[in-house]
């Protein structure tokens, strides 16, 4: 964090804005007022539209250090679509269509480690590589030819300690300029959480990217740490970073500005444009998939990695896993549950749009991105 990344700012440039912010009253603010129409939280033409999307660009799938060693594998939904995310014997990333080529029956489910996937409906089994292993009866099937009767691949390709998979079309590398190396190989995930959400998956990813309600929302959990409608905003490419200060950063004042770093001082939450948030805290990094189920339900597909140390003291994985319950237990549960009231109100005639100004800069900058894409007058 001590250098820029991708035009981002740097660890002090971040802290001198910080406390500009703290001793003038201010905090980053954009230039437009946005607004949403309700019908797009709850309309199904728009979340196909927005299915559609995620379906044709690279999106994170998982870290990479979920699969660490060949045969390592991943299965879950994503944009609607099973799939399949393994390392070969290679150590590539591969990722495929979770679906046998005979009957189209999942040939894995959860997470793991094997040699070969096989198909617990009638057998047939696929390597590492996605090819075709082995056909129980084979005399069965006269015309099947055994070279294109693979698993079906998709694009698949890792950044900075991510794994990104594409569905469908041409590989959108472009999205993947700005990429940012979050991860060392060394890292590795020590726990995962999966919630569901009567809510739609916008609704979900907003509740991340402003400071504006961490006073009246967060008053018994975030607020007592955190301050108030201060944060910097900046974006990089399609994506956002919103910093979240402490309280505590003002110790930094006292010390010398070359022993600065805003490790440990502020959340710092990156949004991957569409549907996918990484938040770096003390002791760990999260990563999580907010995945739409339908227009009005999401899956939420958190990982977490924890640091290795903090200010070179190293970081028990106690110390992690209690930073992960408190964020999880108390101002995440929150976020969801204003998203889940929220998600009851779009289907009333209660209000035409919902309304984003000046404190929910990343916001607007997210809708922008997404009518951009979907292709919005």
């Amino acid at each position: 964090m001590n250098k820029p990344m991708a035009g981002l700012l740097n660890s002090n440039d971040i802290i001198d804005r910080v406390f500009e912010h703290i001793d003038n009253g201010t905090t980053d603010l954009g230039e437009t007022v946005w607004k949403e129409p309700v019908d797009h939280y709850d309309s199904r033409l728009r979340f196909d539209q927005e299915i559609a999307l995620l379906r044709r660009r690279p999106v994170v799938f998982c870290p990479s250090a979920l699969i660490p060693e060949a045969g390592s594998f991943v299965s879950r939904t994503a944009a609607g679509t099973p799939l399949l995310v393994v390392r070969d014997n290679d150590l590539q990333v591969r990722a495929f269509i979770n679906a046998c080529r005979h009957r189209g029956m999942k040939v894995a489910s959860g997470e793991g480690c094997t040699r070969t996937f096989s198909c617990p409906y009638h057998g047939w089994t696929y390597n590492l590589d996605g090819s075709l292993r082995g056909v129980p009866g084979a005399a069965a099937f006269p015309g099947l030819e055994q070279e294109t009767a693979g698993l079906k691949e998709l694009f698949a390709v890792e950044k900075g300690g991510l794994v990104y998979v594409q569905q469908e079309g041409t590989p959108q590398l472009e999205t993947l300029d700005t990429a940012l190396d979050f991860f060392e190989p060394s890292q590795q995930v020590f726990h995962q959480s999966h919630t569901i959400d009567e809510a739609n998956w916008k609704l979900l990813t907003e509740t991340l990217l402003e400071g504006y309600h961490i006073k009246s929302l967060h008053r018994e959990s975030f607020y007592p740490f955190g301050l108030d409608n201060v944060n910097v905003v900046e974006s990089f490419g399609q994506n956002s970073r919103v910093v979240y200060p402490f309280k505590r950063i003002e110790k930094l004042r006292s010390m010398p500005r070359d022993e600065w770093a805003i490790e440990g001082f502020a959340t710092l939450v990156y949004h991957l444009f569409p549907n996918v948030s990484v938040a770096v805290l003390s002791k760990h990094t999260s990563v999580t998939i907010i995945e739409p189920l339908s227009p009005s339900r999401t899956q939420m597909f958190s990982y977490f990695v924890k640091h290795s140390a903090n200010k070179g003291v190293e970081i028990s994985l106690e110390e992690a896993i209690r930073d992960v319950d408190f964020v999880n237990q108390s101002g995440q549960e929150e976020d969801r549950a204003a998203a889940r009231d929220i998600q009851e109100t779009v289907t009333t005639s209660a209000n035409s749009h919902l309304t984003f100004g000046y404190y929910e800069k990343a916001i607007v900058s997210f809708h922008q991105q997404l009518h951009r894409e979907l292709g919005d007058a």
